[in-house]
């Protein structure tokens, strides 16, 4: 497997129907959004859903879900100090921390596609690694609007009460049509270091391709969230041939005039400004 040797950027469009993208929990799980009103998805979110896709794909992931790990361990420590060849090289603030991020890349694929700090209360080890996979937060096309419905349990959620209670009433949000925009880039400089191939570059792809199989739930129903398309951009040398911000601003995708209130993808444009010598690979969402 040989490390990357070409920058690599990328775009995906993606589209939410009556689904509830990312939910705020400091805001009663409601849609995120900006101040200006248009839908956001966090970077960790995403990078969430991509851990999530590799595991699905038979990969080890250091950052596992508590409801999609696959092994024994209930922390990152004790995971971490599971790993039998990287809890012999940890000694404090003598840790040799070349050799210690090596074994850590080596192991995990998230550790050595978007980096970790593997600091644990109590312990003198402080380690940080840089990765080479950056996640934009992802924003819509347009302002969203946002529903909101009272729900109600079918029984109590305490015993002994012969009537529902107050606590069996709830709200439930969603995002009644939307286009969103994730960004990103691989940088070679940091793919050295931590060891991240060619082919960790193609399993990222795929993860992104298929973000959303497998993540659904009673806030995302199967098929409320869809791939439309992804882009991906591979410059013929480490640096890139443009900066990612030329890159990712080549990509337009704009409402049609005659559209008030958009509900399909088919309601954008979508359009590229040519990048002389640059021409990225397209693929259709499955």
């Amino acid at each position: 497997m040989s490390i990357l040797q070409n920058k690599i950027d990328f775009a995906v469009i993606v589209t939410a129907e009556n689904a509830n993208p990312n939910g705020d929990p400091l805001n009663g799980n409601m849609p995120r959004t900006t101040y200006s009103g248009h839908g956001e998805i966090s970077d960790v979110c995403l990078k969430r859903k991509i851990r999530n896709r590799l595991q699905d794909m038979g990969e080890n992931i250091f950052v596992q879900s508590d409801d999609n790990k696959i092994d024994e361990y209930d922390s990152l420590r004790s995971r971490a100090e599971g790993y039998e060849d990287f809890k012999k090289v940890i000694n404090g603030k003598n840790t040799d921390k070349i050799i210690a991020s090596k074994i850590a890349c080596e192991k995990w694929i998230d550790v050595r596609s978007f980096g970790q700090v593997f600091a644990f209360k109590g312990s003198e080890l402080s380690l940080g690694i840089r990765g080479p996979v950056s996640v934009h937060p992802a924003f819509s096309i347009n302002e969203i609007d946002i529903t909101s419905i009272q729900i109600t349990k079918s029984v109590n959620g305490e015993s002994g009460k012969s009537s529902k209670s107050s606590d069996t009433m709830g709200t439930k949000h969603r995002v009644d049509f939307g286009v969103y925009l994730i960004k990103g880039s691989i940088n070679v400089q940091l793919a050295e270091k931590t060891g991240f191939t060619e082919e960790d570059a193609k399993k990222i792809q795929e993860a992104l391709a298929t973000i959303f199989i497998n993540d659904c739930s009673s806030a995302r129903p199967d098929g409320s969230m869809e791939v439309v398309k992804l882009y991906w951009w591979k410059h013929n040398c480490k640096l890139g041939q443009y900066s990612s911000a030329k890159v990712h601003k080549s990509l337009h995708i704009e409402k049609k005039d005659s559209i008030t209130h958009p509900t399909s993808i088919d309601d954008y444009n979508i359009s590229l400004d040519n990048l002389d010598g640059l021409i990225p690979e397209v693929y259709d969402g499955i």
